[in-house]
């Protein structure tokens, strides 16, 4: 399959179920956690998506493109350690946090990947 946009890349395609996945799992989240805990793994954990459209969208430049790489990184490192709060103040189960991890684990492993070696994504003047 030919790689045109972002949507199109696995990693974006994970992060994409991830952050539904968090959606679904704030909904019980107790409502004075509306504008803290709730709000804040909603936004990081769709931040990596909205990154890595921007990402995608600077691969002319292999810095810039890295560098927005490296902020879908931080967002989905940020979102891990959301998921710790909520796994320990009681919001979501064991099972759940596991699940979510991993995900975003996985999430983390593939976009090391992609900044590893930017070169295969980056648009070349020919």
């Amino acid at each position: 399959m030919q790689i045109e946009t972002a949507k199109d890349l696995s990693v974006y395609k994970l992060a994409y179920e991830l952050a539904m996945e968090i959606f679904d799992a704030t909904k019980s989240f107790p409502s004075d956690e509306r504008y803290a805990l709730t709000s804040q793994i909603r936004r990081s954990s769709r931040s990596v998506c909205l990154n890595l459209r921007e990402a995608w969208a600077k691969r002319r430049y292999e810095p810039h493109f890295v560098s927005k790489l490296t902020d879908c990184d931080g967002e989905a490192n940020e979102t891990d350690s959301s998921l710790d709060f909520a796994r320990d103040c009681s919001y979501i189960s064991d099972e759940t946090h596991r699940a979510l991890v991993a995900k975003c684990t996985e999430v983390r492993r593939m976009l090391g990947g992609m900044m590893k070696k930017p070169g295969s994504f980056i648009i070349t003047q020919e």
